[in-house]
């Protein structure tokens, strides 16, 4: 039975207004289970006049109040974990286990987060010597624009709509057309929450149709992406004309590096579920691994006979540690990632090839995960964003041979580093390009810190107050007391 999935605009599900919808597929099966709307520019329009006559009420809420109804949409969900974490787990391919404890709880989490931001967030005061005051007055921009991915639906859905509600927006929220059926079911608590109508929209459909729209409307003041670099540019392209405020998490190609002196405990583990979680298909994935010479022979074959014993197997199965990859282009396209890495020279130690199962998921898009040694620093295979279950192995000589080469890519999101001499992690993590740093851990975040990376992995910062301050415009008032 095909499930039929709705527009969430001004308060009602609603299809899009040319009738059109789009398969989604389940990744694992390569079965159409759902359609959900195919919308245009007419349907963006619907949901930015909803969301312009919501927006002044929303804003003139009291704090404490958008913060109850983030935290009654959290606690809705959380009510409901298994039905969301089995949606998310159908849509995307990625292993069961993984949405229910991670993505699912995250969401939650996020939502959580930002309600009790809407009730600390303050402006600032600085008085001068004649008397004089200076405050800061933050006012919510009005109509805001999110587009999520689709690696990791609801966690990067609500990680953008929980900021600009606690600030006081009215959003326009548009979900990855591969992986729309949890931002439908989060749509559907959105009134039992006591969301006032029009105050989130969500509009489904393809990014060329609403996401373009969405850019281009005049009245959307600010755009929050996470996505593709080419398609960031282009909303950059189209944005700054229109002077719109742009939050823009774009792609990574992120290092590992792994000195002789690494902590062993617990350190292969983490390299790969750095390496391998969710598929490779998370941004902060570590797809580049440097490690010392020294140290290189036996990382490498510790680390290959553990990424060999790596389960692909059905997302459902609870032994399962990869699950399928998103889609049949994105299968093809990383595939074909392998085929370049070879071309260029690269030994290819394990994987590199399809997975193929049997009974429900015999036509699903796995792959084994792949690791890869003698590619050059330069090459594209290491420089490229690949987004898959592939990583590279290099070797390095020096510290600043580390540093070379893992600045030798155009992305700059995030980095480990694995070493117990204190003093060189923070002179490695001061040199390194990129927005985030892990020590001896990989992907610990605290919501509080900013998140986001340089080069073309984006501009400006996500989480804690830097999202606040992105989703607000600030006014300074100046007052003079008299002598």
């Amino acid at each position: 039975m095909i499930i039929t999935l709705g527009n969430f605009i001004d308060g009602r599900t609603c299809a899009a207004q040319s009738g059109s919808y789009l398969d989604v597929v389940e990744p694992a099966s390569a079965a159409v289970y759902a359609r959900c709307p195919s919308s245009a520019a007419a349907d963006v329009a619907s949901a930015v006049a909803a969301a312009r006559c919501a927006a002044p009420a929303w804003a003139a809420t009291p704090s404490a109040e958008r913060a109850r109804v983030l935290n009654r949409l959290a606690d809705l969900i959380e009510t409901d974990i298994e039905t969301f974490a089995a949606a998310e787990s159908r849509d995307s391919g990625k292993p069961l286990s993984l949405a229910r404890s991670v993505d699912i709880p995250r969401a939650i989490a996020n939502l959580r987060f930002f309600a009790a931001a809407a009730t600390q967030f303050a402006s600032e005061a600085h008085p001068m010597a004649d008397g004089t005051i200076n405050y800061t007055v933050r006012a919510p921009l009005g109509v805001v624009g999110c587009i999520s991915p689709w690696n990791l639906p609801l966690y990067l859905f609500t990680w953008k709509i929980a900021p600009a509600l606690a600030a006081g927006n009215a959003v326009i929220a548009k979900p990855s057309e591969v992986t729309p059926f949890t931002a439908f079911l989060l749509g559907e608590l959105c009134n039992r929450a006591g969301l006032p109508p029009g105050v989130l929209n969500i509009v489904h459909g393809l990014g060329t149709d609403v996401g373009h729209a969405l850019v281009e409307h005049a009245e959307v003041k600010a755009i929050s992406f996470t996505g593709s670099t080419r398609v960031g540019a282009s909303i950059a392209t189209i944005a700054a004309p229109k002077f719109k405020k742009l939050s823009l998490e774009l792609g990574g190609k992120n290092a590992t590096l792994i000195f002789a002196d690494a902590p062993r405990a617990g350190l292969i583990d983490t390299i790969l579920r750095s390496a391998f979680s969710n598929q490779g298909q998370i941004c902060l994935c570590g797809s580049r691994i440097l490690i010392e010479r020294s140290y290189y022979a036996e990382f490498r074959d510790e680390f290959v006979a553990r990424a060999k014993a790596l389960r692909v197997g059905d997302p459902n199965d609870a032994d399962s540690d990869l699950g399928a990859i998103v889609s049949q282009a994105h299968y093809e396209k990383v595939l074909g990632c392998i085929a370049l890495a070879r071309a260029e020279g690269g030994n290819v130690l394990c994987g590199g090839e399809a997975v193929k199962l049997t009974g429900r998921c015999a036509d699903g898009w796995f792959i084994a995960p792949t690791v890869i040694e003698n590619l050059a620093p330069q090459c594209r295979s290491n420089r490229e964003e690949i987004f898959g279950p592939v990583v590279t192995l290099q070797a390095f000589d020096s510290d600043a041979d580390a540093i070379a080469n893992a600045n030798a890519t155009e992305y700059g999101l995030a980095a480990s580093v694995w070493t117990t001499d204190l003093q060189r992690a923070h002179h490695i993590a001061a040199k390194l390009e990129t927005g985030i740093v892990w020590i001896n851990c990989w992907m610990l975040r605290d919501l509080r810190t900013p998140f986001g990376g340089v080069k073309h992995s984006g501009v400006g910062r996500e989480g804690g107050w830097e999202a606040m301050r992105f989703f607000t415009e600030p006014k300074n008032v100046c007052v003079f007391l008299g002598e």
